[in-house]
């Protein structure tokens, strides 16, 4: 595939569902027509079936509408505390939200698999996954090389069928002062080199800081142009 844009919004639970169809409606008018949502399952251990129907019943009606659902974890909470130095790494990726960081390969895989029902009670089936932050581990990985099509890593998303499609994730960061202050020049400056697929992450946080908001407006505006696509494009 030459010359795509992929967008992702991540974090999609019931606390961000007015913003995340906010931000559905801001990427549409940008001429993003299909984007990837990362769904979290059960936030705050609520089920997203029980606890949100009209989420659920939106979630339906994107992917009727040409975009795809990602599994996000189950909880999007940090669940177990890894040994040093993946500590630090961890908290640097993902701070509480970095759910699968020291968690053994029964209990990663209990996660991804209860999370997955959760979805598919309510008739979503993801045909992907990304990891909270970005943590990932290598028994997630096992994991998910053999339940899913695909998964994203911040570099790749790699696929059982294609392999690895090399492109970093262009993501701003909102958790720390620091990632707040220098996220925006280095992801414009990363958009400027961008390859023959150029992921743009989305975050619900972003949309409360101005200098994110305008630096994805200008990551769509370099991205005009490009064949728009969801994940499961990227892999077929």
């Amino acid at each position: 595939m030459s010359g795509a844009l992929a967008v992702a919004l991540h974090d999609v639970e019931p606390r961000s569902f007015v913003r995340a169809r906010e931000i559905r409606e801001w990427l549409l008018a940008h001429g993003v027509h299909r984007v990837t949502l990362l769904v979290i399952p059960a936030a705050d251990l609520h089920p997203i079936g029980a606890h949100a129907p009209p989420l659920a019943a939106w979630l339906r009606a994107r992917v009727a509408s040409g975009d795809a659902i990602a599994q996000h974890g189950l909880t999007h909470r940090a669940s177990a505390t890894p040994a040093w130095p993946h500590r630090a790494l961890a908290h640097w990726q993902g701070g509480a939200a970095a759910e699968f960081p020291g968690l053994a390969h029964a209990d990663a895989a209990a996660r991804v698999r209860i999370g997955r029902r959760l979805l598919r009670d309510v008739e979503l089936d993801p045909g992907g996954f990304v990891a909270p932050g970005y943590a990932y581990t290598r028994a997630l990985r096992a994991v998910l090389s053999e339940s899913f099509n695909w998964f994203a890593e911040l570099h790749a998303v790699h696929s059982r069928t294609r392999g690895a499609v090399q492109s970093p994730a262009l993501c701003l960061g909102s958790s720390t002062a620091l990632k707040r202050a220098v996220s925006p020049s280095i992801v414009r400056a990363a958009g400027r080199i961008a390859g023959r697929v150029m992921r743009v992450d989305v975050h619900p946080a972003d949309f409360d800081l101005r200098r994110h908001v305008t630096t994805l407006e200008s990551l769509l505006e370099r991205g005009a142009g490009r064949d728009v696509v969801t994940y499961d494009d990227l892999v077929a």
